[in-house]
Order: structure tokens, then sequence, then C-alpha cells
């Protein structure tokens, strides 16, 4: 699989993510699963995002909230830009 893909996909979660409480973890950012299932099944076999197959959504871990912040500077140029 395409690391560009995984991290573009990753990015594109967090920016158009909510928060929402995901108990017993706190506020979790939280967006629509629209994307391809084999990057979202990636992201989440490498901690970055917890899927179910019950929800039309994902949380982002916190791991992965950390990795798309690193990203929005990498691809953006910017602190932090979400589109919610």
């Amino acid at each position: 699989m395409n690391s560009h893909i995984e991290e573009l996909t990753l990015l594109l979660l967090y920016l158009t993510a909510w928060e929402e409480e995901a108990r017993p973890f706190g506020v979790h950012k939280r967006s629509l699963k629209c994307f391809s299932s084999r990057v979202l099944n990636k992201l989440d076999a490498d901690g970055l995002l917890v899927e179910s197959d019950k929800s039309d959504s994902v949380f982002l871990t916190s791991e992965g909230t950390l990795k798309a912040q690193a990203l929005v500077k990498k691809y953006l140029g910017e602190k932090e830009t979400q589109l919610s």
C-alpha cells in the first residue's frame, strides 16, 4: 500500500473530524469513514484509528491525532486547520 495514500487519508480524516466523548478514553476526534476500507484497515492495524463495522465513523487515537498534526505541517505548512 502507498504510504502517501495512508498519510493523506489520515490527514483528511483529521481535517474533517469533530470531537466526541469516547468512553472510557475521554474526548477524541471522530470522522466519517468515506475512504478506502483497505486504507482504513491499515490505519487501524497501525494503531492510528479505531473503526467498527457497526459505525459509519472512526475515532482517531491519540497517536493518530499526533501523527495527523505532523502531517498538517508536512503537507500544509500550518499549525492546525480543521474544516469542521
